[in-house]
């Protein structure tokens, strides 16, 4: 993912308020500690934010960050807006929840006036400052971003990404809901999510994850795997009306196919020909082979 030097317009341009990091420091985002400009607010009268991109918080990761605020309370303050009588969370809800479970009755907090549209954007600046969001969390922002008006290339710029990354990422959406929390648990990589786009057949394209996870495929191998699945259906069209494969061979095909689970490939007739069998790899060889044993 490539990123930029600066994030975008940054915090500062968003929540004037906060003070600027001191020269050398942390960005703006990191830079804000108990001062002046904080204040204490009960924890219980702060919401989460609605637009967090962020899906799911690791239940270790805030007890641990609950046990460091319960030795060494809250160093850095949340950033909230007001709600009528109550503060929305703009910024910090780690923190926040954290809070709460240290059992501490307030926070520290900056109050700022953030905008509607500027909601998402500080949410998504703040978890991708710290890579804290999976490949589908920030999909989803983005695209909650363009909802909103913007275009791939101001996505981009406001969140310190270049265009293709904003649409690479908007790309992984195409996938089923399924696949999509395969990506999200970490049973497929980004690499292997694209490699799956390739394939536009939904039965195929799960036939194809199916493979991925039981041989552990690395990402060149799904690729390859994914451009002959992806490629069978032009392939059909191309041979539309050719010479089709004695039905006994096609037989001989499918059954080795579905017995090893990989591309095979039969030139010739009944009376002379070559089978052609693909692998990735020496580990996939010797399952090729183990399955061709196992068979006799």
């Amino acid at each position: 993912m490539a990123r930029r030097n600066a994030l975008g317009r940054g915090l500062g341009a968003l929540i004037p308020e906060q003070p600027a990091p001191p020269s050398g420091g942390e960005p703006a985002l990191e830079a804000a500690a108990p001062d002046a400009a904080s204040m204490e607010i009960e924890v219980a009268r702060i919401d989460p934010n609605p637009d967090q991109p962020r899906r799911a918080f690791d239940a270790e990761e805030i007890e641990r960050l609950a046990a460091s605020i319960q030795r060494h309370g809250v160093l850095q303050p949340v950033v909230v807006r007001r709600a009528g009588d109550r503060f929305e969370l703009v910024v910090g809800e780690r923190r926040w929840r954290a809070t709460q479970a240290a059992g501490r009755e307030t926070i520290p907090a900056v109050v700022a006036d953030v905008a509607d549209a500027d909601r998402l954007e500080l949410a998504l600046v703040e978890n991708v400052q710290r890579e804290d969001l999976n490949a589908i969390e920030l999909a989803l922002a983005f695209r909650a971003m363009a909802d909103a008006g913007a275009t791939q290339e101001e996505v981009g710029s406001r969140v310190g990404l270049d265009r293709s990354s904003v649409a690479n990422h908007l790309r992984l959406l195409e996938l089923s809901r399924d696949l999509q929390q395969d990506v999200e648990g970490g049973k497929l990589s980004v690499g292997h999510a694209k490699a799956l786009l390739q394939v536009s057949n939904p039965e195929r394209r799960l036939h194809v994850r199916d493979q991925i996870v039981e041989r552990d495929l690395s990402v060149r191998q799904a690729e390859a795997l994914a451009r002959d699945a992806g490629g069978s259906v032009r392939r059909k069209k191309q041979a539309a009306g050719a010479e089709r494969l004695d039905p006994n061979l096609q037989r001989v095909v499918d059954l080795l196919r579905d017995r090893l689970k990989t591309r095979v490939r039969v030139q010739g007739d009944e009376k002379r020909g070559r089978i052609e069998i693909e692998y990735f790899g020496a580990e996939d060889l010797n399952r090729i082979v183990h399955a061709m044993l196992d068979a006799q």
